[in-house]
């Protein structure tokens, strides 16, 4: 042996009889004594075989040649030992005893052979790896991405990115969802619930004006389903329901159980085919106005990351049934085209009117027409709901281009208006003809969502302007009024909102918006000197600034200002914790009118609300 190799190898030498003797004496322990202990014994006999076995190589190995710079054998260079192959890949735990050393090959052959007790065979020790729990690093735990500009986990429920919760075939089910615990505090007292309406802060001669609203809170818990399927390659079919509490059925009421029903949020069908481009969707869904942050595909809509469920002033969307294809270009340009379900809203001077009435004369007659505008729904439409006689659905065409410096989108809207106008006849119009009159609007909008400061930052914005365009912004402006002749006339309107976006850090995500909502005069005159339709300038607003008096104002535009940020609190297997804060500031305006004496009036108003909330995310883990 020579000089160099001495300590290493006697050393190493003596470590392995000494180890090899330790565990032979527990196997040799007599017998009487362990009596009850008769399977443990045979695992360690046998864990005692394969080691020896083990290290026998090891040892033949040590013996051989070797290179001044590789001392000692790695496990991985045995492939015949199992047990080392088996604990490799259980951590350090494993690779150590794969390092273990061995008998003398005389003692390995008199204990080899079947080991029995009480002359009985006894399994062989297992040789499978550790359990994963024990064995491998804890999983990391899946952060809530505040990167955004339109956070999935705030805005939709981050389904997308989750794991299956199960499988039934070859479908994949995923949950998300959250629950929220809203407390929201009004300056005014709307008697609303988390879905504000911005358009109703009462002016000073309302008694509501001098009361302020605290109302708590969970109807925006949320819970979504989305089930997936691959037909193919590169085909993807899938279903997605999404739901929370913001319905109100009958018994709804906040005296004792707040017993407020589930509602249909989003519910469609959807199938992609990534090497055509081509994207299908069926079914209630956001609406293809609404701002996207990428490509136009669902659950990539721009919303603003607010607790509001009518989100805040300026902003474009509707949630509603349609039909829709998208074309994507190699994943950058893209063109969609959805038929959307319509619906139409009405503002006129004369607030007794009611559907089938008829409205004033204009001048130069003495009788004006009977108007029918909407019906009450029968037949699972809600029958204390009014619904719009609509001539066609809405048709939506946009086309996007997702590029480095940003996502920008350009589309155009049309829409028809229609009324069922009687004249002549008698009293109610018996006896008269019935005419459908059919008016055409709809507009031009556009959004962007665009990266700035490496993408700490992000600015967003969005802008839809034409003709009877109110149904797509929050503060629900009148689409339409009528004209003389009982036919539809919608307004020329614009919504606009703009945003900047921050996270300074990856738990913390801060937000401010401005928005505008504005609508233009459209009037006709009547018999009597006066003027109707929307926004009669001598209408009479003395009531809007009295006490307990009647107010006919008509809101001409609404501004508002919105701030706020979300904190990731809690995060771990157990899901995540969020907080949230909100301010939004709305000023109203109304067209202006006159008072008592004659004089040129135009009643404001202005609304504070505050939202502090916080959501528990139990899929985000």
């Amino acid at each position: 042996m020579k000089k160099q190799s001495f300590p290493y190898l006697y050393t190493q030498d003596l470590w392995y009889f000494g180890l090899s003797c330790a565990l032979g004496c527990m196997v040799s322990f007599p017998r009487a004594a362990l009596a009850d202990n008769s399977a443990e014994i045979a695992q360690l006999r046998s864990m005692v075989l394969q080691l020896q076995a083990q290290v026998k190589d090891l040892q033949k190995n040590q013996r051989a040649p070797r290179s001044p710079l590789r001392h000692q054998p790695r496990a991985e260079q045995n492939p015949t030992s199992h047990y080392a192959s088996g604990q490799q890949a259980s951590g350090t735990a494993g690779t150590r005893l794969a390092r273990s050393p061995s008998m003398p090959s005389q003692q390995t052959e008199e204990l080899a052979g079947p080991i029995r007790i009480n002359n009985q065979p006894v399994a062989p020790f297992s040789a499978d790896p550790a359990p994963t729990a024990m064995a491998q690093d804890t999983p990391s735990v899946k952060n809530i991405n505040l990167s955004s500009s339109s956070p999935t986990a705030l805005t939709q429920t981050e389904v997308d990115s989750l794991p299956p919760i199960f499988k039934i075939g070859s479908v994949s089910v995923k949950l998300g969802g959250f629950v929220d615990m809203s407390n929201i505090y009004r300056d005014k007292n709307l008697t609303a619930g988390p879905a504000t309406p911005w358009g109703a802060f009462p002016y000073s001669g309302n008694p509501n004006a001098h009361a302020s609203e605290y109302r708590p809170t969970a109807q925006l818990s949320r819970f979504s389903l989305l089930i997936e399927g691959k037909p193919a390659r590169g085909v993807t079919v899938e279903a997605y329901v999404e739901s929370d509490f913001g319905g109100s059925g009958s018994n709804s009421n906040a005296v004792q159980t707040n017993s407020y029903v589930p509602r249909m949020r989003q519910a469609y069908l959807a199938a992609d085919d990534r090497d055509l481009g081509l994207h299908f969707l069926a079914g209630q869904a956001w609406s293809l106005t609404t701002g996207y942050t990428s490509t136009l595909l669902r659950r990539h809509e721009q919303l603003p990351p607010v607790v509001d469920s009518n989100l805040i002033p300026g902003v474009t969307f509707t949630r509603v049934p349609q039909v829709r294809f998208i074309k994507d270009f190699h994943r950058k340009w893209w063109l969609g085209l959805s038929v959307e379900t319509p619906q139409a809203t009405l503002g006129f001077d004369d607030s007794t009117l009611d559907s089938g009435g008829n409205i004033p004369p204009a001048m130069g007659q003495t009788s004006g027409p009977h108007v029918i505008y909407n019906s009450t729904g029968t037949g699972m439409l809600d029958p204390e709901a009014h619904y719009s006689l609509d001539a066609a659905p809405d048709i939506v065409l946009k086309t996007a281009v997702d590029t480095s410096a940003g996502h920008y989108e350009l589309y155009g809207l049309a829409r028809w208006f229609r009324t069922i106008v009687v004249n002549g006849g008698g009293s109610g119009g018996l006896g008269g003809q019935a005419h459908s009159r059919v008016a055409f609007g709809g507009g031009v909008g556009g959004s962007m969502a665009v990266p700035l400061l490496s993408g700490k930052m992000q600015l967003v914005g969005d802008v839809l302007a034409g003709r009877g365009i109110g149904r797509y912004g929050p503060s629900q402006l009148p689409d339409m009024t009528f004209r003389s002749t009982g036919a539809p006339a919608p307004l020329h309107e614009i919504i606009g909102s703009l945003g900047l976006i921050g996270h300074p850090t990856d738990n913390l995500l801060l937000y401010s918006y401005g928005g505008v909502e504005a609508a233009h005069r459209t009037v006709y005159e009547g018999a009597d000197g006066n003027y109707y339709g929307y926004g009669s300038p001598n209408a009479r607003l003395s009531g809007c600034s009295l006490m307990m008096g009647v107010c006919n104002a008509q809101t001409q535009s609404l501004i508002s200002y919105t701030m706020g940020g979300w904190w990731h609190l809690l995060d771990g297997h157990y899901g995540s914790v969020m907080a949230g804060l909100q301010y939004t500031y709305v000023r109203k305006f109304a067209f202006r009118g006159v008072n008592d004496t004659g004089t040129t009036t135009r009643p404001t108003v202005n609304g504070n609300t505050v939202f502090v909330t916080f959501r528990y995310y139990p899929f985000q883990n």
